[in-house]
């Protein structure tokens, strides 16, 4: 009997999900500018906006990411899209600064747990040698959903406000939601669509599937691997949100480069981010193959966050607005370059934990999202708009995440795994 590929439909709803996330998220960079205009905010409350999605999102990843190891992820997924679709739509009808900033506050919180649980999801439905691949792809699409979503919102806001397209955008997660939860189940033993052959090929990974709230606290909390992913994923993202937040505002208002030709800009670092989500998912199993998983992650992880360290300075010193986007452009293709082994590391370091490992990663990440554009505004507002104070620091950044790696075992449990006679012993 061939196996089944119910499994594909897996990794075909985390790949919409996370496009979705990202159209949302970008969605707010792209509207800043009429924001501003229509709300009367300087760049420092602007910053702060922006960074207030980044705190909520830090702060709820944990607690989500471990109600998707306790209850699954299907219930968890439908409780985020559902409650961030609301409260992106409702972005678009707050009328000053407080009410939009505890606006994205609630929309932060509500979005907080998606990449954890669908990173649950794959521990259960994936063989370990199809994750990191399918994690790849996930990122892949959700770089390029934020890469196009500038064009997007442009096109859109020729025709309707800011405040109408996040109504749209909203009502796309309502209709992902129906299907997800009619389609999904958190064990692939209780779907209908996979056969034995596809169940034995899936192997241990089912074993994820139970509920485990009893997360090891101490060992997460201690564990050298783990405390350094979450310091290499926060000099990560640090940089990473200057581009869905500052971008428009650092092309339009620093560079002078006209709104039309800036949203094609716009779209080069998420789209050569895509490329190098996609180019590491499709050589990692190569690698790993050839020099085993420990040290094909690291390789990859520092190679990413040197080749990005460079590129982000080399773009201070160019001229030309179109080579100062390529060079960021290429800057965030090394970038993801750590993001599946990043994320890959926390499901075989978290196992039946994943959620919890990967929530916690996260939050560091997210935590980033909180300071580097409240930072960039604090800078933007001293200095009169001095970008290039802020565009050197995340060239820093990413040099501090190069130290980071070699001192990662991304491949070995938290709670290695009892061999079955040792359990039945």
């Amino acid at each position: 009997m061939n196996p089944t590929r119910a499994r594909y439909g897996v990794i075909f709803f985390a790949v919409t999900l996370a496009i979705l996330s990202y159209i949302d998220r970008v969605c707010m960079s792209k509207a800043a500018p009429h924001i501003v205009r229509d709300l009367a905010l300087n760049p420092a409350q602007m910053g702060k906006i922006f960074g207030t999605f980044g705190l909520a999102y830090a702060l709820f990843e944990i607690p989500t990411g471990w109600l998707g190891d306790r209850m699954g992820p299907r219930k968890i997924l439908m409780r985020i899209v559902l409650w961030w679709s609301a409260f992106t739509a409702l972005t678009g009808w707050m009328w000053s600064y407080w009410s939009l900033r505890i606006t994205q506050f609630l929309f932060g919180a509500g979005e907080a747990g998606g990449f954890p649980n669908l990173t649950k999801s794959f521990t259960t439905w994936l063989p370990e040698n199809e994750r990191v691949r399918a994690q790849g792809i996930m990122w892949t699409f959700a770089r390029w959903g934020g890469a196009f979503t500038p064009l997007l919102v442009g096109a859109m806001l020729v025709h309707i406000s800011w405040r109408w397209a996040f109504t749209v955008f909203g009502g796309l997660g309502l209709i992902w939601a129906f299907f997800f939860y009619g389609w999904y189940r958190d064990n692939p033993r209780d779907h209908k669509g996979v056969n034995a052959a596809e169940l034995a090929l899936i192997g241990d990974a089912r074993k994820n599937a139970a509920g485990h709230g009893d997360v090891p606290w101490k060992k997460l909390v201690t564990s050298r691997s783990i405390v350094l992913l979450w310091a290499q994923y926060f000099c990560l993202s640090f940089p990473w949100y200057f581009f869905i937040t500052w971008m428009p505002t650092y092309l339009e208002k620093y560079r002078g480069v006209p709104e039309s030709t800036a949203r094609f800009y716009e779209t080069l670092p998420l789209l050569l981010g895509g490329f190098g989500c996609l180019f590491c998912g499709l050589i990692s199993r190569r690698l790993s193959d050839k020099f085993g998983a420990r040290a094909s992650r690291r390789a990859l992880a520092i190679a990413g966050f040197g080749g990005a360290a460079a590129l982000m300075a080399i773009s201070v010193g160019l001229r030309n607005p179109m080579w100062t986007m390529v060079a960021m452009g290429m800057a965030s293709f090394c970038n993801d370059l750590a993001m599946p082994p990043s994320w890959g590391a926390c499901m075989d370091i978290g196992g039946k934990y994943a959620g919890t490992v990967s929530g916690s990663m996260n939050m560091m990440g997210n935590l980033a999202g909180f300071v580097s554009p409240v930072f960039g505004g604090y800078i933007l507002q001293r200095t009169g708009g001095n970008f290039p104070i802020y565009i050197y620091t995340m060239a820093g950044m990413y040099a501090l995440g190069t130290l980071c790696w070699p001192f990662i075992d991304p491949v070995t449990p938290l709670e290695p795994v009892k061999a079955p006679e040792a359990a039945a012993a």
